[in-house]
């Protein structure tokens, strides 16, 4: 199947209070292209080097997620045009994220990432630590940043029930943290989970925004 014909089929798939991010990453421009031509607008990279080499070649009106484990020095690398940074676990990471959003004139939307899977090598916060940041001083100065909600990764695996629990635990984190820190902010939304594997299974335990590559443009080139 094209990737175009890929696209619909999933975007029937999805309801449509779920936003569809399609990872790009190791794509072609000419791949980029062909889903944006059919309607596609939010791609995700996860290498700070390839978005910004692609980001000028491709339409302007493309909103690029970064999905990866973003190191802080190379913030500023994709800080002027970057619509959203889905995987921020540090308070170091979201001073960088606001100080180059701030020399941009501009603010980013960030995720917190949590750790939910079984597999110890996916990066990601606990409740504790999610709140530490939310309670510390130098957070609430931060202006030019925007916690839009939360995201996370399930375990790699075919036991579907673990699968539905881990991401039952994310809504969990992202109801107890709107509960308690953002109640009256309404752009705090979403739930980022769900990849091609496993987005069906997400989408049923309340995600908001689903990842998918693969399904969209054929395995990893």
């Amino acid at each position: 199947m094209s990737i175009k014909n890929n696209l619909f089929k999933i975007l029937k798939n999805i309801p449509k209070n779920v936003k569809l991010v399609a990872v790009s990453k190791t794509k072609p421009d000419e791949d980029i292209l062909e889903a944006y031509d059919a309607g596609q607008r939010i791609f995700g990279e996860n290498k700070v080097q390839d978005l910004a080499a692609k980001q000028p070649r491709l339409p302007q009106d493309i909103r690029w997620h970064f999905i990866g484990h973003l190191q802080s020095n190379k913030v500023k690398y994709i800080a002027n045009f970057v619509d959203m940074i889905e995987a921020v676990e540090s308070i170091k990471l979201l001073k960088e994220i606001n100080k180059q959003a701030l020399k941009n004139n501009k603010t980013i939307n960030c995720l917190l990432q949590f750790h939910i899977a079984s597999e110890e090598t996916k990066f990601g916060l606990d409740m504790d630590e999610a709140e530490e940041i939310l309670k510390c001083e130098d957070f609430k100065k931060l202006e030019n940043i925007r916690i839009a909600g939360v995201m996370g990764m399930a375990t790699f695996t075919s036991d579907e029930n673990l699968i539905h629990n881990e991401f039952n635990t994310l809504r969990k984190y992202y109801e107890q943290l709107k509960q308690k820190y953002f109640s009256d902010k309404e752009y705090f939304k979403e739930i980022s989970m769900g990849m091609s594997d496993d987005y069906q299974i997400a989408i049923a335990e309340g995600s908001t925004m689903v990842r998918v590559g693969s399904a969209i443009f054929g395995a990893r080139g």
